[in-house]
């Protein structure tokens, strides 16, 4: 099966080439034929690339340690789906994961469009193919995931290995959100691909209208949603998993996923006041152009070894190969936009500060600043030790520091933008659209302060997100309102009408609330507490309103590791609440690895966050450490408002589902 793997390898890179040439050729002779010919090698390098990524799985559930990428990344013990996960435990079968979910884009790309724009879409399979062959060539000549294991004998003779047992996947990999998040934030980083596509497109083809944006706005909101449940996933997971108290650490390649979802959220946001006014035409192309970059960056992060990283594959070749590919597609979508500046121009100019489209403007520069804040932050050690020979590490401090007036910034701005009218907006009007979300702001300003907070941050934070959050509701009302007077709906139907009838509009309030809803999740962690003691049976300790009893230890083993779970119950104002077993385990494969498996009674106010962090050596005695983190659940509730909410904006517009009052 390995030889198949490779064979389909070198079988879907040739079909990706002959795409691309093909491609080109017919481009240059305007042959549709030969055009076809290059779509019908895409698809079929798609179905190639598909079986070469099941032969992988296939290996690994078949337990076959002959081949190098199953033996370090596997064991026998190891359960199944923890073995499928085991395709991107490693950097080659990671780059094989890539390179399936590029196919799989670019085959539905083609076949999607394969009736229409047939001026733009010979430039857009080139410009798959380019992505695509690119991938291919990395993972078939410096990360093949299926290499044979080889053993050098006495004689200087060499001969396949097959080991007993393989040295099982990294146990801190082992959790459900590992399983389906890098697979999710694959989707997000590669998606970006079929918007760079059509943009380059529209640009060689010259057809500068918004037919291109409007064909991937839907390809743009699915690969933004996936990168953001991605990042919540991998939050999530450092949350349960590495045991430290928090779920965002600013580390570099969390950092990777974020910069890519900024860009795209100012991508999304710059695309309405293009298809509305026709102007930001060279900003949405930078913005498309940049958010595919930031996509092959993050991939390049976690293989060339330039930075440390909990998430980082080790040291590989392959970082070279990034910077040059990712210099050689800067270099040519810049050529591109300067040679077709005069396609490019705005049809309109901005009328007024005081203007949607100036919202809208601000809010895009500002991501855009975020986005560099990140990014310089992330490579300021690599900088420094290129320029001055010293790595100068950069903290989370430097991040919090810069970037929580940049995010409070932004929800103001998500605040502000459906107050202002499209071209101008009248004194008079912004009076009337301010009064009631200023009023209901200031006066949660002053609850918070009367009942105690005197975190800047906090306060400013809760008091913005109650000026959204009134926003929003007016929007919702108002509009209920109207269907109620001019259709006669009840307020249910209307309210549903509403939202149905204008799926992009609304749905995109539900996203906002959502922000709002994750905002205040994240003003919780100014106010975070930490307790830890050394406990024996029958001890007690105590954090906030907690107190946590341990009655007893229990121990065992599975057939993948070894495990300790202290039992402890848990009472809030000398009630009982529950019991919580935090795990500590001992894997038997490698190099006996410990994890922790942290223990959470979560409510909407706070979690109870407990870890088991050691014994001493006689087991007499266990550390405990407890966090009490307010306002967490809302962070992961807010994650599932937002996919609801892009789903909402997802859906064709059709017409009323609910029946109006007869």
């Amino acid at each position: 099966m390995a030889n198949f793997g490779n064979f389909c390898l070198i079988l879907s890179l040739c079909l990706s080439l002959y795409a691309l040439i093909a491609a080109l050729v017919g481009i240059s002779q305007r042959q549709p034929r030969i055009i076809r010919s290059a779509e019908n090698a895409a698809y079929s390098a798609t179905g190639i690339i598909t079986l070469t990524f099941l032969s992988l799985v296939y290996l690994l559930a078949t337990d076959d340690f002959s081949v190098a990428h199953v033996a370090s990344t596997s064991n026998r013990a190891l359960p199944i789906f923890y073995k499928v996960a085991a395709v991107w435990g490693a950097h080659d079968g990671s780059m094989l994961l890539w390179v399936f979910v590029a196919s799989i884009f670019s085959g539905l790309a083609i076949y999607q469009n394969r009736r229409r724009y047939r001026e733009m879409m010979p430039y857009v399979l080139a410009v798959l193919m380019v992505n695509l062959s690119f991938f291919l060539l990395l993972n078939l000549f410096f990360s093949n995931p299926f290499h044979r294991l080889v053993q050098v004998f006495a004689d200087g003779s060499a001969g396949p290995f097959l080991p007993a047992d393989g040295q099982g996947l990294n146990p801190i990999l082992q959790h459900w959100a590992m399983v389906i998040h890098p697979p999710i934030q694959y989707l997000g980083f590669i998606g970006f691909v079929v918007p760079f596509a059509f943009a380059i497109a529209a640009l060689c083809s010259k057809q500068m209208g918004d037919t291109w944006i409007r064909t991937t706005r839907r390809w743009t909101l699915l690969t933004w949603i996936f990168l953001g449940v991605g990042l919540i996933l991998g939050g999530k997971w450092a949350y349960v998993v590495l045991g430290w108290g928090g779920y965002w650490a600013w580390d570099p390649v969390e950092n990777s996923s974020l910069m890519p979802w900024l860009i795209s959220t100012a991508f999304l946001h710059s695309v309405i006041v293009q298809e509305r006014k026709g102007m930001l035409k060279v900003w949405n192309i930078i913005l498309v152009v940049l958010a595919y970059l930031l996509g092959v960056f993050g991939t390049f992060l976690t293989r060339s070894g330039v930075v440390s990283s909990v998430h980082a594959f080790a040291d590989s070749n392959l970082g070279k190969f990034f910077l040059i590919y990712m210099a050689g597609v800067l270099a040519a979508s810049l050529y591109l936009v300067i040679d077709r500046r005069d396609y490019l121009k705005s049809e309109r100019r901005l009328d007024s500060i005081l203007s949607r489209e100036s919202a809208f403007l601000f809010n895009n520069l500002v991501l855009v600043v975020a986005c560099f804040a990140v990014f310089w932050g992330t490579m300021f050690p690599v900088f420094s030790e290129w320029v001055r020979g010293v790595k100068i590490t950069v903290g989370p401090p430097f991040f919090n520091n810069i970037n929580i007036p940049i995010g409070l910034l932004l929800l103001f701005l998500t605040g502000v933008g459906p107050l202002f009218a499209w071209r101008k907006t009248s004194p008079k009007s912004l009076r009337r659209s301010f009064l009631w979300p200023v009023i209901f702001s200031a006066a949660t300003c002053f609850v918070i302060v009367a009942a105690g907070m005197r975190n800047f941050y906090a306060v400013c934070c809760l008091t913005l997100c109650a000026f959204v959050l009134i926003v929003i509701l007016e929007e919702f009302i108002k509009g209920t309102f109207i269907r109620i007077r001019k259709k006669g709906e009840n307020p249910f139907s209307a309210f549903v009408n509403l939202t149905l009838k204008n799926k992009r509009r609304y749905g995109g309030y539900i996203v906002h609330f959502s922000i709002v809803l994750m905002f205040v999740g994240f003003t919780g962690n100014t106010f975070n507490r930490e307790a830890t003691r050394q406990m024996e049976p029958g001890g007690e300790m105590e954090i906030g309103d907690y107190s946590l009893k341990m009655t007893g230890y229990e121990d065992g083993q599975t057939a993948n590791y070894d495990f300790g779970k202290v039992v402890l119950d848990v009472y809030r104002n000398g009630k009982v609440i529950g019991t919580l077993k935090p795990e500590r385990r001992i894997f038997k494969t490698g190099s006996g690895q410990m994890t922790t498996t942290v223990a959470l009674h979560s409510t909407p106010k706070e979690d109870l966050y407990v870890v088991f962090a050691g014994m001493s050596h006689d087991g007499s005695t266990f550390e405990i450490r407890a966090n009490v983190n307010p306002l967490v659940y809302w962070i992961w509730f807010g994650a599932a408002m937002m996919v609801f909410g892009t789903i909402i904006t997802l859906l064709p517009n059709k017409r009323s589902v609910v029946g109006s009052r007869q």
